[in-house]
């Protein structure tokens, strides 16, 4: 995913996917002031969900606004905020039969937890982003 309006400094290296979820009622602004030579912020809505890339050593800070100001509410490392990218090895299609594969393919994957001597599926979404 790229920056479009704020491209990551050329030496910068180790850039990772990253995504914020504002889970609160305000509006937030999220902002990334620890890496020289680059200007990231952005306003983010409440239930909005803010995917970017940054540096491994970045700092998300997250400033809630108030009527006429905005508080520093949280300072969250971007390392935890890192999303698992799709390898090449899941776009590649060479092995797949050709056909209609939108209709036939799981999007939900189901995982096996236990509880007492009960086995129970727990149901995970994926996240996937779109340049």
């Amino acid at each position: 995913m790229a920056q479009i309006l704020d491209p990551l400094p050329p030496e910068q290296s180790g850039k990772i996917l990253c995504c914020y979820v504002n889970a609160t009622s305000k509006i937030q602004v999220a902002r990334i002031s620890n890496i020289p030579n680059w200007y990231f912020e952005r306003v983010v809505f409440p239930g909005q969900r803010l995917a970017f890339e940054a540096p491994g050593e970045a700092q998300l800070e997250i400033h809630t606004g108030m009527m006429a100001s905005a508080i520093l509410s949280d300072k969250i490392p971007c390392d935890r905020l890192a999303i698992n990218e799709p390898t090449s090895y899941e776009f590649d299609k060479s092995s797949e039969p050709i056909g209609d594969n939108i209709h036939n393919k799981q999007i939900v994957q189901q995982i096996k937890t236990k509880t007492g001597d009960t086995t129970k599926p727990l149901t995970i979404a994926g996240f996937t982003s779109f340049d």
